[in-house]
């Protein structure tokens, strides 16, 4: 497997006020972004299209706002989807997979053993099943 870090997602109580932050400290400008239910905004970063951080706003976030962690979660990029799940199966490692709006991308949710949120993104085109793993 070949994994690139992809990006950081930040929680916010103040979505606006992150973007405009970014985008005048560090030149980031607000991108594409699928279509979710919730608020917030994917920042790139040079001329590129990819987003480097994503904004996420709190209100109707699940679980309780930490002003101390709004680290939520990094990202790889990577191939090989199908292969990747028996691994982490073999390892007992619990996930749980999402397809996100718009793009299709296959998303593997899971956590290190410090507790920390990562998620592992996969091409739309590849296919496994992406049924949740209990890690048992």
């Amino acid at each position: 497997m070949n994994l690139k870090l992809d990006h950081v997602n930040l929680r916010t109580a103040n979505v606006e006020q992150l973007v405009a932050w970014y985008g005048r400290v560090l030149g980031l400008k607000p991108g594409p972004r699928p279509g979710f239910s919730f608020p917030g905004a994917w920042l790139t970063a040079g001329h590129g299209e990819a987003a480097a951080v994503h904004v996420v706003g709190v209100d109707s976030q699940p679980g309780p706002y930490d002003p101390e962690q709004q680290l939520e979660h990094f990202a790889f990029s990577a191939s090989g989807l199908a292969d990747f799940l028996a691994h982490l199966r073999a390892e007992k490692i619990a996930y749980y997979c999402r397809v996100l709006p718009d793009t299709g991308v296959r998303q593997v949710n899971c956590h290190d053993c410090d507790g920390n949120h990562l998620h592992i993104d996969f091409p739309a085109a590849e296919e496994a099943d992406l049924s949740d793993y209990g890690g048992h």
